[in-house]
C-alpha cells in the first residue's frame, strides 16, 4: 500500500512539474520572441527612437553666392540671422515653456503657439521654426533664460543681404520661401520647405549658379534638448559668386536720375552686348522680401498705378514713338522709295482722305530730306513715306531689326512688343489694315509696342555699324575660392538688313538730332568734347483732339510718354542708352537730360558734378515731337 502511495506520489509530482516546465519554455518561448520582434523586426525603429533622445541630426543652411559689379563692388551679401526653433519633445510641459519664450522675446503666445500647432504628421524630434531674424536682444534674452526654455534653440543662418536696398533691384531681383507648387518641380529637387529661393531677376536666372549645398552634423543633447558635443560635422558649401556686367557707378546715377518718376533706364556697351545699368522706377527693397511680407504688404505692392514690381526696362511696353522713324528710314531708304536727296514740303500737316495728319510742328518745316527729317522729326515726311512703303514689308525690317520679340538676355518676363502687319490685324480684328493705318505706324504709334531694351539694342546696332548682338548682364561666374566657372562672350545674333550707305545717313540724321540747333534734342549735348548720337520720342497715350496743346491740359496719367535713344562718342561709341518717362510729356525736355548727365558720368567721370536732377537750369527748350 506505501509503495503504492509513494509511487502515485511521484508520478503526480512528475506530472506537475512537466506542466511548470511547459509554462516556463512557453514563457522564454514568448519573451524570446518578443525580445526578436523588438531587436530584430523593429530594431532599426527603436534604436532610432533610442538615439534621437540623445542624438540629433541638424542640418546646416548654406550661404549663397555673392554678387559683384563689373569692377568687383560688391552689390549682394549674406548676414547672420537668428532663428528661433522648438523640438517639441523636448520642450515639454509645452505650453509651459511657449509662455515663458513669449515673455522673454516679448511675442505673443498665440503667435508662438501656431506655428507649434502647424507641424501634424511631422516628427516631434524635430526642430519647428517659431521666428526667423530675431535680432540680438531676443538672442541675448534665450540664451539667459536657456534653462528654463527646454528644447528651445537659436540656429544662425545667413540671411540675404541687399546692400543698396532698391539699387538695380529689378535687375537683381529678389529671395522669397519656396512655394508648394515651386517644390514639385524638378528644377528644386534638392530643396526643402522653408528654403528661400530666387522669385525675379539675377537671383531667379541664375539660380543653378548662386545656390550652394546645403552640410549637416551630428549632435549629443541632453534631457533638454540642449547640444552637449558635436559628433560629426559636413561643412555646407558655399554657392558660386557671380559678377554682373553693370558699372554700380553709372547704376546709382541712373537711380538718383530717375528719383520720383515712373520709367525706366537701360545702358549698354555697343561693342560687347554688355549691360551697363538698368534701372526701373518707382522701385522696391528687396530685403523687405527676405524678412517676409505680410499679404496686405504685397497686395499693396502689386495694386499701385506706378507698378513698382514690374521691371519696365524689360517688361514694359510702349509706342515707340518718333524712335521708329530709324526703322521707317532704313526700310523706305533699303526698298529705295527714297534716297538720301528725296525731299517733302511740310506746312504743318498732310491731308490723307478726309483726315488730317498734322506734325508736331505747327508751322511746318518746310522742305526736308531724310536726315534732316531725322533731325528735326518731321512727322510729315515720314507720311509721305508711309504713303509709298507697304505696312508688310515695314513689319519685317522691323522684326529683322530686333523688334516684336524678347532680346535674349537671359532674364525672365521680357516683354515682346508688338509689330503690327496686314495679316496680324487680320488675325486680331477680323478686319482689313486700311492705308491710313500706315501713316501712324511710320511714326511709331497705331499698334507699335516696343520695349526699353528692344530700342537700346537697336539704338546700339547703328552704333556699332549694323551688328545685332544680344545683351548680357552676366559678365563672369567664379567659386568661393575664384575659379572661373564661366563668363560672357560677345553673341552676334545677325546683321542689321541695311547697307554700309544706310547706316551712315541714318547716323548722320542721329548726330544731327543732337549736334545741330534745328535737331529735336541739342539739349542733349555734354560738352567736354563729347559728341552724342540720338533720337527722341514723344508717345501719345490717347489720340489727340484738334486744338489740344500736345496733351498739357490731360491729367497726368493720360499724357504722353517721352523717349530718347542715343550713343556717344558719336564717331567711337562705348556706351548707348535708352530712356523711357512714363508721361514725362516730351523725350527732349524729359528724357535726353538723363541721357546727357549718364554719358558725362561714364565718358567723363571728372568732369561729373552729380547734378542728381539731370535737368540744368537752361533745359526749358520743349519740342512736341511724336
Amino acid at each position: 500500500m506505501s509503495k503504492f502511495i509513494r509511487s502515485t506520489d511521484s508520478e503526480w509530482f512528475r506530472h506537475r512539474l512537466s506542466g511548470v516546465m511547459y509554462f516556463v519554455t512557453a514563457a522564454f518561448v514568448v519573451i524570446f520572441l518578443r525580445l526578436f520582434y523588438l531587436q530584430v523586426i523593429e530594431g532599426e525603429e527603436f534604436r532610432r527612437l533610442s538615439e534621437n533622445n540623445c542624438i540629433r541630426l541638424q542640418s546646416v543652411e548654406y550661404p549663397r553666392g555673392l554678387i559683384f559689379d563689373r569692377n568687383g563692388i560688391l552689390l549682394v551679401d549674406n548676414r547672420p540671422s537668428f532663428n528661433l526653433s522648438i523640438v517639441l519633445n523636448d520642450a515639454k510641459p509645452v505650453e509651459s515653456t511657449i509662455a515663458k519664450l513669449s515673455q522673454y522675446i516679448n511675442v505673443p503666445a498665440e503667435e508662438l503657439r501656431s506655428k507649434a500647432d502647424n507641424i501634424k504628421g511631422i516628427s516631434s524630434y524635430r526642430p519647428v521654426l517659431l521666428k526667423q531674424d530675431i535680432g540680438r536682444d531676443a538672442l541675448a534674452a534665450v540664451e539667459a533664460h536657456k534653462y528654463d526654455l527646454p528644447g528651445v534653440s537659436v540656429d544662425v543662418q545667413p540671411k540675404r543681404y541687399y546692400l543698396y536696398r532698391n539699387t538695380a533691384a529689378h535687375l537683381i531681383g529678389y529671395l522669397s520661401e519656396i512655394n508648394s507648387g515651386e517644390l514639385k518641380d524638378e528644377k528644386y529637387i534638392r530643396n526643402k520647405p522653408g528654403d528661400f529661393i530666387g522669385k525675379s531677376g539675377i537671383e531667379k536666372s541664375f539660380e543653378k549658379y548662386l545656390v550652394g549645398k546645403r552640410g549637416g552634423r551630428q549632435v549629443e543633447v541632453n534631457v533638454s534638448g540642449q547640444v552637449v558635443r558635436v559628433l560629426e560635422n559636413i561643412d555646407a558649401e558655399a554657392g558660386n559668386n557671380m559678377y554682373l556686367t553693370i558699372d554700380q557707378r553709372l547704376q546709382k546715377k541712373a537711380e538718383e536720375l530717375l528719383e520720383g518718376k515712373a520709367g525706366a533706364v537701360v545702358a549698354i556697351e555697343p561693342s560687347s552686348g554688355q549691360i551697363l545699368a538698368m534701372s526701373s522706377r518707382p522701385s522696391f527693397d528687396p530685403n523687405e522680401f527676405v524678412c517676409g511680407l505680410t499679404h496686405d504688404e504685397w497686395k499693396n505692392l502689386i495694386s499701385q498705378p506706378n507698378r513698382p514690381m514690374e521691371n519696365k526696362a524689360l517688361k514694359g511696353e510702349y509706342p515707340p514713338a518718333s524712335t521708329y522713324k530709324i526703322v521707317t528710314a532704313i526700310a523706305a531708304l533699303e526698298e529705295k522709295v527714297i534716297d538720301v536727296n528725296t525731299s517733302f514740303y511740310c506746312p504743318g500737316y498732310m491731308r490723307y482722305g478726309n483726315r488730317e495728319f498734322r506734325c508736331w510742328k505747327k508751322g511746318g518745316h518746310g522742305s526736308v530730306s531724310v536726315v534732316r527729317a531725322l533731325a528735326e522729326s518731321c512727322d510729315v515726311f515720314f507720311y509721305n513715306v508711309g504713303q509709298r512703303l507697304d505696312i508688310d514689308k515695314l513689319a519685317w525690317y522691323a522684326k529683322a531689326c530686333g523688334l516684336g520679340a524678347p532680346t535674349g538676355i537671359g532674364l525672365e518676363h521680357e516683354g515682346a512688343g508688338l509689330i503690327p502687319s496686314a495679316i496680324w490685324k487680320k488675325k486680331r480684328f477680323g478686319s482689313a489694315w486700311s492705308s491710313g493705318e500706315t501713316l501712324s505706324a511710320v511714326i511709331g504709334q497705331g499698334y507699335n509696342l516696343t520695349t526699353p531694351i528692344q530700342m537700346l539694342v537697336l539704338t546700339a546696332s547703328i552704333a556699332n555699324g549694323g551688328k545685332r548682338i544680344r545683351p548680357t548682364v552676366m559678365k563672369k561666374i567664379e567659386t568661393p575660392e575664384g575659379r572661373l566657372i564661366t563668363e560672357s562672350k560677345s553673341e552676334i545674333l545677325g546683321d542689321l538688313p541695311v547697307s554700309r550707305n544706310t547706316i551712315d545717313i541714318i547716323s548722320k540724321g542721329l548726330w544731327e538730332v543732337v549736334n545741330k540747333n534745328y535737331g529735336t534734342a541739342w539739349i542733349a549735348r555734354p560738352g567736354g568734347g563729347i559728341e552724342v548720337s540720338g533720337k527722341t520720342g514723344t508717345a501719345q497715350v490717347v489720340g489727340r483732339k484738334e486744338g489740344d496743346d500736345e496733351g498739357k491740359r490731360a491729367p497726368q496719367h493720360l499724357r504722353p510718354h517721352a523717349w530718347f535713344v542715343s550713343y556717344a562718342p558719336s564717331s567711337d561709341p562705348k556706351i548707348a542708352i535708352s530712356v523711357i518717362i512714363e508721361h514725362g510729356e516730351h523725350g527732349s525736355s524729359a528724357a535726353a537730360p538723363i541721357a546727357r548727365e549718364l554719358i558725362k558720368c561714364y565718358l567723363n567721370p571728372e568732369s561729373e558734378n552729380g547734378d542728381n536732377a539731370g535737368v540744368a537750369a537752361d533745359d526749358k527748350i520743349v519740342y512736341d515731337e511724336y
